[in-house]
């Protein structure tokens, strides 16, 4: 925003009150590009000045610019000359590097509950579907004086909840002798801060430093950590690090803790055969999962996985998708039966009579009261148990 106003801007919360429009761009799936390519040719009609930005800006960036789609484009390097590319009046290509580091967090959270902290950018994985690590490089980490002073600076802003995000937040600390571990030891010393939630991160990952903080109230007892599948013959294919009983063994142990766990799982990736996928099953009820983001494998190209057959036609893909989600419900209502605690819970927004929220479980709580609670953070001890979502009157 600092540079929009530096050029003489202002920041339109109706993009048809724009001049220009700038896209941060996603690129993990081709349909991603396809979308990012129709909000383009809208914007166009429109009569709007289109610049791109985010992981497109890097695969398909200059496409678009060579031919005549965009005003312009800059990679993530880049973002801080924004005022500079629009005070030119011209085109511009400025795709930068790959090998950039953030020197600034600076973001206005004040109409957010909770603030997202970025702490790394990019991925050292080979994932064979993955076309990330090409467009956002190796992971480099942010400035651990940096992440600390800017959380100091967000809860003294009256926030009580940061998430940590970032490609692959797990290899934090490996290129400057740190880890995720020994940076949220620190974080949780700040005082007013009542809870941290984190992104995604590999069980490779779980390091002694990460175990050493995992009973540590401010940390959410939920954790998403990535599977990908459950079959060890499909996380070969899929050129993944983790091992499938070597991860029951750390799901367990987490679970035994009190956490909830969850996971991605990519259903009907190449190489998935029936006798593949029966061996993925079995073994996906032995983990102790309560949250899940599955999807059906969509070929990325430029990977390597996009040159592999597929095996399963797009009928039985949606009926092991839907299998998959059918057990994690049944979990997630179990979990929530079997740990009736007291639920601390950050509103985060007023829809009809309901106040919502998560828990520290990351399990969604519909609460009805006279009071004002957006924003609040609350203890609440008496909750009934639903389907889909807790209920409570506070």
């Amino acid at each position: 925003m600092a540079q929009i106003a530096r050029f003489g801007g202002e920041i339109c919360k109706d993009e048809n009150l724009a001049d220009f429009v700038i896209i941060n761009s996603c690129t993990v799936t081709n349909g991603a590009d396809s979308d990012v390519r129709n909000f383009i040719h809208r914007m166009n009609r429109a009569g709007k000045k289109v610049i791109i930005t985010g992981c497109a800006a890097l695969n398909k960036g200059k496409e678009f610019f060579e031919r005549g789609e965009i005003f312009g484009v800059f990679g993530m390097s880049n973002k801080n000359r924004i005022a500079e590319f629009l005070n030119k009046g011209e085109r511009f290509c400025e795709l930068g590097n790959l090998n950039f580091k953030e020197n600034a967090l600076l973001n206005d959270f004040k109409s957010h509950t909770k603030a997202f902290i970025k702490i790394q950018e990019g991925c050292d994985f080979n994932c064979s579907y993955c076309i990330i690590p090409s467009v956002r490089g190796k992971s480099r980490s942010v400035d651990e004086n940096l992440i600390i002073e800017e959380v100091r600076k967000i809860i003294a802003g009256n926030h009580t909840e940061i998430v940590l995000t970032g490609t692959n937040i797990g290899s934090y600390g490996k290129d400057n002798g740190s880890s995720l571990g020994e940076l949220l030891q620190k974080l949780g010393k700040i005082s007013g801060l009542k809870r941290i939630r984190l992104g995604s991160i590999e069980p490779s990952q779980i390091d002694e430093k990460f175990r050493e903080i995992l009973d540590e109230p401010w940390l959410e007892k939920h954790l998403h950590i990535a599977l990908q599948h459950t079959s060890q013959k499909m996380l070969t294919i899929m050129r993944r690090r983790n091992k499938a009983l070597k991860d029951l063994k750390l799901f367990n142990e987490l679970a035994e803790r009190g956490f909830a766990l969850g996971t991605d799982f990519i259903v009907a990736h190449p190489g998935e055969t029936d006798e593949i996928w029966n061996e993925a099953l079995i073994n996906f009820k032995k983990f102790p999962l309560t949250h899940l983001h599955a999807f059906i494998f969509s070929p990325r190209d430029g990977t390597h996985s996009a040159g592999l057959k597929i095996e399963t036609n797009g009928i039985e893909a949606k009926k092991r998708l839907k299998t998959l989600q059918s057990i994690i419900r049944e979990n997630n209502l179990k979990f929530r039966k079997s740990h009736y605690n007291n639920l601390f819970v950050l509103v985060e927004r007023k829809n009809g009579e309901f106040y919502e929220g998560y828990d520290q479980f990351y399990n969604k709580i519909f609460i009805k009261s006279s009071h004002e609670l957006n924003r609040k953070f609350l203890e609440i001890e008496k909750y009934e148990i639903g389907n889909e979502a807790n209920f409570a009157e506070f």
